[in-house]
């Protein structure tokens, strides 16, 4: 028993980070981020002739295909007013594999969130609930010294970071696009950038309150 409870533990510290992670993700995924973003001063205007209501018109959409169950027609069947698709066959094949991950991301998200209620609900019918706690408390630890790094990476070479991180969760250049493509347009770095640092923030807010908050004695 003793053992599993160790297990269950560390499992649970492991989870936070990760939780925390893909939830701060999944509200940068509400329309208040993008309707922030593109009223920010600095926000770069598009070159090709977007303006910011098309912008939000159009991310708006993309956003949605994202968060919903239609397959990828909700994208393909989107044209501009002389007739064109608005995605190439390129940028389509990219927002399904986006979709893809966005999946499996929220997966993890409710499965870790999953495992720890359920270890909470053993704590404290078993007797362990401080020892539960203590798990929580260095969980949002880890989350802040995870956090922290890679903040302090993004502020000093974010294009690696930015390269590293497509690298890993798509294949090969499928994440690249010419200037003049609708995803570029739509996001340009300054918008990816301001993501990741938003994204590292609330983690790193739910961890310092994660890990103070399970910290304290009754």
């Amino acid at each position: 028993m003793k053992t599993a409870i160790q297990i269950v533990k560390w499992l649970v510290t492991i989870f936070v980070p990760v939780v925390l992670i893909l939830a701060s993700v999944r509200i940068l995924m509400t329309p208040v981020f993008i309707n922030l973003e593109y009223r920010l001063p600095y926000f770069p205007d598009d070159s090709y002739g977007f303006t910011r209501e098309d912008r939000l018109y159009w991310s708006n959409l993309s956003r949605r295909y994202l968060v919903n169950s239609t397959g990828i027609e909700f994208l393909s069947d989107l044209q501009f007013e002389d007739g064109t698709s608005f995605y190439n066959e390129r940028e389509l094949r990219h927002m399904l594999d986006v979709k893809n991950v966005i999946r499996v991301a929220m997966i993890v998200m409710v499965s870790g969130l999953v495992i720890m209620v359920g270890a909470g609900v053993w704590a404290k019918r078993a007797g362990w609930w401080e020892e539960y706690k203590l798990a929580l408390s260095r969980g949002g630890w880890l989350a802040v010294g995870l956090i922290a790094v890679v903040l302090v990476y993004l502020v000093f070479n974010f294009d690696s970071l930015f390269v590293t991180f497509h690298r890993i969760f798509f294949e090969g250049d499928t994440w690249l696009f010419k200037y003049s493509d609708s995803l570029i347009r739509l996001f340009p770095v300054v918008f990816w950038r301001d993501a990741f640092i938003w994204e590292g923030t609330l983690t790193l807010v739910g961890g310092l309150a994660t890990g103070y908050f399970f910290s304290r004695k009754k």
